[in-house]
C-alpha cells in the first residue's frame, strides 16, 4: 500500500516521502507487540497449489516459500514462484521465495505405486539406461544414474529416500546387483539414493544446476539453495552465475566434505541450511544432533541465517498432530538459535498444509518463551570481539555499532531496535544479538525486504531512497509510527550508515524517545 504523508523532525524541514508500509499493517494507533521471531519456510507441492491454500499457508505464518526443483520440470515451478508472489501480494506482505537446486542427487525411477520392503527381502538394484522409460517396483529398483550398479561392491550400504530404507550388496554384477534389505520401509516417487562417495563421487552444482538458475533468473527470486556442498567454492560458482544481483545463496550442509569445511562455507554463504535428512545419511546418525547445534551457533555468529531442516513435523503428512518427539525436536531448534526451521513433504504432499504451519508457529511462540536473550547475546558478544580482527573496517564497525546496539537494548530496554539497511546485512548483524525487542529492518529495496524474510525476528518496512543519514534516521522511525509497531513515550534505538558512503558502512547509532 502506498501513502503519502508529512514528515517532520525538525521545526524548520518539512520532507514529502513516499512510504510503503509492509506487513498490512494499518496507519493508526496500534502498537505491535513483539510476536514469533523464528521464521518458517514451507515447501510448495501438489497440497499448496490451490491458491486459496496458498493465501491460507501465508496467513498461517509462513514467512519463506521453498521451491524443490527436483520434483516435476521447471515450468511448474516457475508457476509456483510466481503464484506465491500474486498471494503475498493479496496479503500485503514480503514473501521470500527460496528456489532449491537438485544438485548431484541420484535418485531412482519413479515406483509406479508405493511399495513396502521389509528386512531380510531380496530385490534386485540395475541401472535406467538413457531414453528407457523403466519404472521401480519392490523387485527390482532402477538407479538414474548411468553405470552406478557396476561400481558397487559386496558389502555396501544403499540408502534409499532419507536412508530409513537401507539395502546391503549382496551380489555384485556389471548390469544387475542382488541385495538385501537391511532395514525396510516405504518407496513411493522416486526417492533419493546414497552410494558410497569414495567411489561415486559428488559434484556441485551441476550443468543442470546453473541451467536452472538461469531460468530463475529470469522471474526473480530471493534465495537460491546449493546442495550437496563439499567447499566453499561451490557456493561461489553458484555466486558468479547469479551475478551481483542475484539471489542469496543458501549452502546446505548434508556431507561430511560440508562439515570439515563449514567455517569457511558459512564465511562464503549468505546463509546455510543444516539438511538433516541427507547429511544423517552420510555421518553417523548420532553426529547429526551436534553438527545442528554447531552449525546453528557459527552461521548466526556470522550474521548468517540457518534454517533447520528435514523431518520437523513428518508425521503430520498424514496425522492430525505431530508426535511428542518432533514438537521438541523443533523447540530444541528454536533453543539453540535457528534463525528459520523448514517444512518439506508435510506441507508440499502432506493432508493438510495449513494445520502445519500453524502446529509448527504454536511451538515456536511456547519455545521463544524459554530463549535467554541476554545469555545469547553475551556469549556472541565474546565472539564478536574476537572475529572483528578477521574483516574489513567496514565490516567491524557494522559489527561493533550492532553490539552497542544490542547492549544498549539490554540497558535502556527500547521498544525497538530499528535497522536502516540496503542490502540487509545491518539487520542481520543486529539479528544476530537475538535482542529482545521488536526489531525493524527498514529499507529502500523491495527485494531486500523479501530477503529479511529468513531473517530471525526482523520485520521489514519498506521506504523511499534518502540522501542523507539525518533524513534516513527521521524516515525509519516515522515509518514505524505510522505503521504502530511503536508510539509517543517509547524508547527506540535506530542503526543507520551514510547512504552516499561507497563501503556500506553502518556507523550510527542512535537512542530516540519519541515525543
Amino acid at each position: 500500500m502506498e501513502m503519502l504523508y508529512q514528515l517532520s523532525h525538525t521545526p524548520v524541514r518539512r520532507l514529502r516521502l513516499a512510504v510503503w508500509i509492509t506487513g498490512g499493517a494499518a496507519w493508526n494507533a496500534r502498537v505491535v507487540t513483539v510476536g514469533r521471531r523464528t521464521k518458517i519456510v514451507a515447501t510448495l507441492g501438489p497440497a499448496t497449489d490451490d491458491p486459496q491454500v496458498l493465501d491460507a499457508l501465508l496467513a498461517a505464518g509462513t514467512d519463506t516459500c521453498r521451491v524443490n526443483l527436483s520434483h516435476g520440470p521447471i515450468e511448474t515451478s516457475l508457476g509456483r514462484v510466481a503464484a506465491v508472489r500474486r498471494a503475498a501480494e493479496r496479503a500485503g506482505r514480503h514473501i521470500g521465495v527460496l528456489c532449491d537446486l537438485p544438485g548431484p542427487k541420484v535418485r531412482t525411477t519413479a515406483f509406479a505405486e508405493g511399495v513396502e520392503v521389509a528386512p531380510s527381502q531380496r530385490l534386485h538394484l540395475v541401472d535406467a539406461r538413457p531414453g528407457a522409460s523403466v519404472t521401480s517396483d519392490a523387485s527390482v529398483i532402477a538407479i538414474a544414474l548411468q553405470g552406478a550398479v557396476s561400481l558397487l561392491e559386496p558389502g555396501d550400504i544403499v540408502g534409499l529416500g532419507d536412508g530409513g530404507v537401507q539395502l546391503v550388496v549382496v551380489e555384485p554384477g556389471a548390469e544387475t546387483v542382488l541385495v538385501e534389505v537391511r532395514s525396510g520401509g516405504k518407496l513411493r516417487g522416486r526417492p533419493g539414493v546414497v552410494l558410497p562417495e569414495d567411489r561415486i563421487p559428488l559434484t556441485s552444482p551441476t550443468a543442470d544446476d546453473l541451467a536452472m538458475l538461469e531460468r530463475l533468473l529470469e522471474v526473480g527470486i530471493d534465495y537460491v539453495a546449493v546442495s550437496f556442498v563439499q567447499t566453499a567454492a561451490d557456493v561461489q560458482a553458484v555466486q558468479r552465475a547469479g551475478g551481483a544481483s542475484g539471489p542469496l545463496v543458501i549452502a546446505k550442509v548434508e556431507t561430511q566434505a560440508a562439515v570439515d569445511d563449514l567455517e569457511a562455507i558459512i564465511e562464503m554463504a549468505d546463509g546455510v541450511m543444516v539438511a538433516r535428512g541427507d547429511l544423517g545419511v552420510r555421518v553417523p546418525l548420532e553426529d547429526v544432533p551436534h553438527i545442528q547445534r554447531r552449525l546453528i551457533q557459527a552461521g548466526v555468529s556470522y550474521g548468517k541465517p540457518v534454517i533447520t531442516a528435514t523431518q520437523m513435523l513428518e508425521s503430520m503428512i498424514t496425522a492430525p498432530t505431530p508426535t511428542r518427539a518432533e514438537v521438541t525436536d523443533v523447540a530444541n531448534a528454536v533453543s539453540q538459535g535457528t534463525s528459520a526451521v523448514m517444512l518439506s513433504a508435510e506441507t508440499a504432499v502432506g493432508r493438510d498444509p495449513v494445520a502445519v504451519v500453524e502446529a509448527m508457529a504454536r511451538i515456536i511462540v511456547r519455545a521463544e518463551r524459554e530463549f535467554d536473550h541476554v545469555g545469547w547475546g553475551k556469549r556472541l558478544g565474546r565472539q564478536h570481539q574476537a572475529r572483528l580482527g578477521e574483516v574489513s573496517a567496514a565490516s567491524r564497525i557494522t559489527s561493533a555499532i550492532t553490539a552497542a546496539a544490542w547492549q544498549a537494548s539490554v540497558d535502556v530496554e527500547p521498544a525497538a531496535v530499528i535497522a536502516c539497511t540496503r542490502s540487509g546485512w545491518t539487520a542481520k548483524a543486529i539479528s544476530r544479538f537475538r535482542p529482545a525487542c521488536l526489531l525493524l529492518g527498514v529499507t529502500p529495496n523491495l527485494t531486500t525486504a523479501r530477503q529479511l524474510s529468513m531473517a530471525w525476528g526482523v520485520t521489514p518496512l519498506v521506504v523511499t531512497e534518502l540522501a542523507t543519514t539525518d533524513d534516513i534516521v527521521w524516515c525509519a522511525i516515522e515509518a514505524s509510527v505510522h505503521a504502530g509497531y511503536v508510539k509517543a513515550g517509547d524508547i527506540v534505538a535506530v542503526l543507520a550508515g551514510n547512504p552516499n558512503d561507497s563501503t556500506a558502512t553502518t556507523d550510527v547509532l542512535r537512542l530516540v524517545v519519541l515525543r
